[in-house]
């Protein structure tokens, strides 16, 4: 009996779906000889290769698949057992990828969530898994420059001079803010080396950098500064956007346990850091957490947590810094979630002036439905900060800051699972020395996981 492709294709398929996998391999093969291209036939031999857990001739048949395919839902399979092909074989940050490319060709909204679900279920069985984000963002003070043109100041060394009074100075360009360009990545990964149904146990890298491109009044507000100290008889800075520029290489450890109600989860983690100011060393640090999360609802969870940052100095002083945080998550009957939280902190260093005490609040408000496609989240920040000396003021330095931000995820846009973000930042300072004056606004641009 002599069968049309199309009716061994049938056979093949029939076949596959019976469990008789031999036979159906042996009508995909005979299709392929006829024609290598034929996509029915591969996507039938890797299912069955994939099934015989010979991986590799597997994703060499989804491969072949993809590469010949006409249509979305012929890409869509191949990607499918591409995926499946790679996790089977314990690759599955590939696997992931390969996900995500199924998800851009999906036929359906019903295919695009099928794999968005296959997704989730290959990233939680990853031990590896990697964030990295990009920012390219307009950033109005680059340097923590004052607002103010001109402050009152009682220096220390200079006091003296002035009889112990309080005098009014100019301040340099370098004192007040510099605009520019931001441009700087983010790469986080960590690996799942042990895992329990309870508790999990990482080891964590960091790897982050931004640098700043000097906008041009800023460029020529420096040069006019340049040519001032030049006939002052002094050298020129030359200062360009990379001086400003600040990474940081972490390794870590985390630790993450479920309370045995499955009601909330422990969490600590311990990172080892360099950073680094204007190309050159600037300090090493010891950063550890703890934190206890509580669902005291189903729509409310409640968080404790405490830090420490150790920083051991290359340029300038050491310094500890101590956070106590507490903060509340809640997803409202609207659909739309809300946070509250607060902290208080105290930081010590071996230079008296730049110990403080502040306290901090901030709250975010994520809409629950899209307005026009698009995704928003607010937030509102305030915090008061307390240095008990400052060589500027005998009775000490107080800042006051207010913050606000809004996110934008323009769900309507997506490519391989991601969707465009645009951010707006605020914040402004208030002290009661005007060197510590400080507004700043950004704006960043940004991609985020859809799933």
């Amino acid at each position: 009996m002599v069968l049309a492709p199309d009716q061994m294709r049938i056979a093949a398929e029939l076949n596959l779906r019976n469990g008789q996998f031999d036979r159906a391999l042996a009508f995909a093969d005979a299709l392929l000889v006829r024609d290598p291209n034929d996509v029915a036939a591969l996507l039938i031999r890797a299912s069955v290769l994939r099934e015989k857990q010979q991986y590799a001739q597997a994703r060499a048949a989804a491969s072949s698949a993809w590469k010949y395919a006409t249509t979305d839902g012929q890409k869509y399979t191949a990607a499918l057992l591409m995926a499946q092909a790679l996790s089977s074989d314990d690759k599955r940050t590939r696997a992931q990828l390969w996900l995500r490319r199924a998800a851009q060709v999906a036929p359906t909204k019903q295919h695009k969530a099928r794999a968005a679900r296959d997704f989730k279920h290959v990233q939680q069985r990853n031990p590896w898994q990697t964030n990295l984000s990009f920012t390219i963002a307009p950033n109005s003070n680059i340097n923590n420059g004052s607002a103010r043109d001109r402050s009152v100041l009682l220096y220390e060394i200079l006091s003296p001079l002035a009889g112990g009074e309080p005098f009014e100075v100019e301040l340099g360009t370098t004192s007040k803010a510099i605009s520019g360009i931001e441009t700087g990545l983010d790469l986080q990964t960590r690996y799942r080396f042990h895992q329990t149904s309870n508790s999990a146990h990482d080891l964590r890298a960091r790897l982050s950098y931004k640098t700043y491109q000097l906008s041009g009044s800023s460029k020529d507000d420096l040069r006019e500064d340049d040519v001032s100290r030049v006939e002052n008889g002094e050298e020129p800075r030359n200062i360009t956007g990379s001086d400003f520029a600040y990474g940081t290489l972490q390794l870590g450890y985390g630790y993450k346990k479920l309370r045995s109600d499955r009601r909330g989860e422990f969490s600590l983690t311990a990172d080892l850091g360099q950073s680094f100011y204007g190309g050159a060393r600037y300090n090493s640090y010891l950063r550890t957490n703890v934190s206890q999360s509580y669902y005291a609802t189903k729509t409310a969870k409640l968080t404790l947590g405490l830090s420490s940052d150790i920083r051991r100095a290359q340029r300038g002083s050491d310094q500890h810094l101590l956070t106590l945080s507490t903060g509340m998550s809640r997803r409202l009957s609207s659909g739309d979630g809300l946070y509250l939280g607060a902290s208080i902190s105290t930081l010590n260093s071996g230079t008296e002036r730049l110990e403080y005490d502040e306290v901090r609040l901030r709250t975010g408000y994520v809409l629950g439905r899209e307005v026009m496609g698009t995704a928003l989240s607010f937030g509102l920040g305030t915090s008061y900060r307390d240095y008990d000396v400052s060589p500027h003021d005998p009775s000490g330095r107080r800042d006051f800051q207010v913050s606000a931000d809004i996110t934008a995820t323009f769900k309507n846009i997506d490519y391989m699972g991601f969707n465009p973000t645009v951010s707006f930042t605020a914040s402004k300072t208030n002290s009661n020395i005007g060197l510590y004056d400080v507004n700043r606004t950004g704006i960043s641009i940004g991609i985020a996981s859809s799933f």
